[in-house]
């Protein structure tokens, strides 16, 4: 590896570390190519998702946005050379030269953001999915393009659609975690069917419930709609090799313990940013690294099967 692109991605793996610490734990059980990749994926979704987070306005961040787009496009097309002054695409050029990497996974992220930027709203559960497969679906693929399938793994042409639905699983568990810092910034994810049914269709602005909502009624039944997303995308697990699958097992085994952690105290998500203590996030690596999950998924596929 040339010297420009090993600092390209130190870079990206730099943001990583800073920005991201529940991804950064997962792929640190990773090979270092791997990991390397997974952090220059990391860094343009990043820059993505800042775009349309930050307090540019609107026209703006479309631009932003779009150029962004066309970044992508040259990274496609191998326009990209190792002096070029971004580091984050000079890493991603160099990672997608490695790895089978469907980069039209990052124009469906910026479709995603842009629906942000528009202020979209949600009625329905169907149009909450289109968004998540956007940003959160669209990245399980792009993944899933670093990890690769283990040879032989049975049923592993229905691997990116179970990485699809696993990112699914993470943003419903990040949109029940984010809730009130979402309704601070004029964002309401969760579907509008939903909020009328349980009386929270006046949204989350205070560290309590809407004055006679069911929220904790809301909050159970987004809780069991996320488990069914997980146990479907967990299904991807055993078609991994060891490595890959302790990364993936890791980073879902840490949500699925924040969904545990709201399940128990759906309050909480008003008062503050729910997240786990390093101790836990390493007993879910340990897990992880041990295969408990694979083999546990590959039990119950052989079940249902049978």
């Amino acid at each position: 590896m040339s010297a420009p692109v090993q600092a390209a991605y130190s870079y990206c793996e730099a943001v990583t570390g800073q920005q991201a610490r529940n991804f950064a734990y997962g792929i640190r059980l990773l090979p270092a190519d791997k990991r390397q990749a997974m952090s220059a994926l990391y860094a343009l979704s990043r820059r993505v998702d800042d775009i349309g987070d930050g307090t540019l306005p609107p026209d703006v961040k479309h631009t932003r946005l779009e150029d962004t787009r066309a970044l992508l496009a040259r990274i496609r097309d191998g326009a990209v050379d190792e002096d070029d002054t971004d580091p984050v695409a000079v890493a991603l050029a160099d990672a997608a030269g490695r790895f089978p990497i469907p980069i039209e996974g990052l124009d469906e992220l910026i479709d995603g953001v842009l629906m942000d930027v528009r202020g979209e709203t949600y009625e329905t559960w169907d149009d909450l999915k289109t968004y998540c497969r956007c940003v959160a679906g669209a990245i399980g693929r792009l993944s899933l393009g670093v990890f690769g399938t283990a040879p032989g793994a049975p049923g592993v042409e229905r691997a990116a659609e179970y990485a699809d639905t696993l990112g699914l699983a993470l943003q419903l568990t990040n949109i029940l975690r984010d809730v009130r810092e979402d309704a601070g910034n004029g964002r309401t994810y969760l579907p509008a069917d939903d909020l009328a049914k349980f009386g929270c269709s006046e949204g989350f602005h205070s560290a309590t419930a809407p004055a006679g909502s069911d929220f904790a009624g809301l909050v159970h039944f987004e809780v069991r709609r996320a488990r069914t997303l997980f146990a479907e995308g967990y299904r991807l697990l055993p078609m991994l090799d060891r490595r890959s699958g302790a990364c993936v097992a890791a980073m879902a085994g840490i949500y699925r313990r924040l969904l545990d952690r709201i399940e128990r105290d759906p309050g909480a998500v008003l008062r503050g940013r729910v997240s786990l203590p390093g101790r836990e996030k390493a007993y879910v690596a340990v897990r992880g690294l041990s295969g408990l999950d694979a083999r546990y998924v590959s039990r119950q596929t052989v079940r249902r099967r049978g």
